[in-house]
């Protein structure tokens, strides 16, 4: 027998949910063949069959969310299923009788483990904590109704919970005395769901007073925007940003590209773009600016030896992703452009996989593509500096020349940096700005592709 498992789905990715089997026990299944789909809190992705055979039982249901390493399901090889003389599904286990269930030693049976994830619920480890020290099951737990955000149980709702239970035991009652709450876990919190419930328990007031809402109609967040929701929210409890703004005259860049842009794409087989060429400066000035390719835990920065670049990407149905260039410094244009474009494209279609939006050190977000002028983005954790670059449009302004000052019209566009100030102050978050824009300005007009 084979044991199909959950595959290690990238270097900060733990669990994931399966969204829908593709297969049923019983079904023949290829080597390599897409058997089952699931979503992480990054990407959606296919789990192929490690070898042919037979799909023969399926341990993990749709909707559950498993940590990686889980058995999904167990596959009957071909060797075993040529040597059967039938085809037969695995014999499941017969149930223990409760006399014959294993105990403790000591005749007590153990505490039930509280997951953080269940469904769609998310249980802070406050709750979870007070769950397992007050013997309440993960069943209970689900028909406690959540006065927190998203209807999430609040460390309140569990004492109350517990109180009201605590009533019909024939053991005497507390004293009516508030509780006092338990000790913090000694772990931290293991997702961003749980740190945004840990801050709204403990510092956070959460208005309980409910809006009503005529003519209008209520439409439930997707997967994705659930996910980008709680990351730009996290990101602003944690970082306080700061955002300087800088305007570029890249007259002499449109005029390159203008040029150069079919005989680029004859050669390398890409259609080039300003992004690719963002991209290129944005490397080389994160080689000169190294406090800004970096993140921050706790009392400590961590600065980045390699430069591995975000470069965010707008999906067909107005969500937003953030596949990673890896080692940006390290490519030309031509290299940057084929990274940058397939991976857009893959991410349009849904084909990215966890490692290619995970590790960036610093993000490009071109709101140019939309017609803005300047934006004000949000840092993706734990980066600590985010570029936005506005749309180029033409406008008059002021040139010097050796016969004096004079108007023209020149091809400008505004960049946005916003950076974290609990590491990055004023003047250097604007002096990297400014020389990003600085070697934008100083484009050769000439520069061989």
């Amino acid at each position: 027998m084979i044991e199909l498992t959950l595959p290690r789905l990238g270097e900060s990715v733990t669990e994931a949910r399966i969204i829908r089997w593709l297969k049923k026990p019983g079904d023949r299944v290829e080597a390599d063949e897409p058997i089952l789909e699931i979503a992480t809190d990054k990407v959606d992705s296919e789990v192929p069959a490690p070898a042919a055979g037979i799909l023969a039982e399926i341990r993990v249901q749709e909707g559950q969310t498993v940590p990686v390493g889980t058995v999904l399901a167990i596959i009957q090889s071909q060797a075993e299923v040529a040597t059967s003389s039938a085809p037969q599904s695995i014999p499941a286990a017969a149930p223990l009788s409760p006399a014959a269930s294993p105990t403790l030693t000591n005749g007590s049976s153990s505490p039930e483990r509280i997951p953080a994830r269940d469904g769609d619920r998310f249980y802070s480890p406050l709750v979870r904590t007070i769950a397992q020290k007050e013997g309440v099951t993960l069943q209970e737990l689900a028909t406690i109704p959540g006065t927190g955000s998203g209807g999430r149980v609040t460390k309140q709702d569990i004492l109350d919970y517990i109180a009201k239970r605590q009533v019909s035991l024939p053991t005497p009652p507390p004293p009516a005395s508030v509780p006092a709450a338990p000790a913090a876990p000694s772990t931290p919190p293991a997702s961003i769901q749980e740190i945004i419930q840990y801050l709204q328990e403990h510092f956070i007031l959460i208005p309980k007073k409910k809006f009503s809402y005529d003519n209008a109609q209520a439409v439930e967040m997707d997967r994705m925007r659930k996910i980008i929701a709680e990351n730009m929210v996290y990101s602003k409890h944690i970082a306080p940003h700061v955002t300087s703004f800088v305007e570029a005259d890249v007259t002499s860049l449109v005029l390159w590209r203008e040029k150069v842009k079919d005989t680029f794409e004859r050669k390398y087989g890409e259609k080039l773009t300003y992004t690719h060429v963002f991209v290129e400066i944005l490397a080389q000035v994160l080689r000169e600016y190294p406090q800004l390719n970096a993140s921050v835990e706790g009392d400590r920065i961590y600065h980045k030896k390699d430069i591995h670049l975000g470069v965010a990407v707008a999906l067909p149905d107005n969500n937003l992703i953030v596949p990673v260039v890896r080692h940006a410094d390290r490519l030309n244009l031509a290299g940057i452009a084929a990274a940058v474009n397939d991976l857009s494209r893959r991410a349009r279609a849904g084909q990215l996989k966890p490692d290619e939006i995970s590790g960036g050190t610093y993000t490009l977000s071109n709101v140019g593509t939309f017609g803005s002028m300047m934006g004000t983005p949000v840092i993706l954790q734990p980066q600590v500096g985010i570029l936005a670059t506005g749309v180029i449009r033409k406008k008059p302004i002021v040139l010097e020349t050796p016969t004096g000052d004079t108007i023209a019209i020149r091809h400008v566009m505004v960049l946005s940096h916003s950076y974290d100030h609990r590491v990055i102050d004023g003047a250097l978050g604007g002096a990297f700005v400014r020389r990003v824009a600085d070697l934008l300005e100083s484009w050769d007009l000439n520069r061989a592709i």
